[in-house]
């Protein structure tokens, strides 16, 4: 496996049957879960606790995703507030024998940093 310029890989995941929707790609919503799941790692460690998503913006599906898909799921920070974090998430896929990497969607996730009262609060300096 070749390292991507992306860096890290944050989630891996692949498909189901159950995922699939009358044109035989998977379900929009299953991958925006997905990215959910990632960004929320990333967004959780930057805060040092709990987060919670606030925006998803500029999101682009590029190419369908297909059953037996390997999907996977990069992730970083690329904007910071006092509160919120951004966080860009790229989803690829390696596809049949020949394992070649295809772009499925990319986008921008907002999340905020929460207190024990699910409030938001101050991200940690850093």
């Amino acid at each position: 496996m070749t390292i991507d310029p992306r860096g890290e890989v944050i989630l891996r995941v692949v498909p189901h049957i159950t995922d699939i929707n009358s044109n035989g790609h998977i379900f929009g919503g299953w991958v925006l879960s997905q990215m959910d799941i990632a960004g929320g790692i990333v967004a959780g460690h930057i805060a040092q606790g709990p987060v919670a998503t606030v925006a998803i913006e500029s999101m682009k599906f590029i190419s369908p995703i297909l059953l037996g898909d390997v999907v996977s799921l990069y992730a970083w920070e690329e904007r910071r507030g006092r509160t919120s974090i951004g966080i860009r998430i790229d989803v690829t896929a390696t596809r049949g024998n020949s394992q070649r990497g295809i772009d499925l969607t990319s986008g921008l996730f907002t999340f905020v940093a929460l207190d024990e009262h699910h409030r938001p609060r101050p991200l940690p300096i850093g």
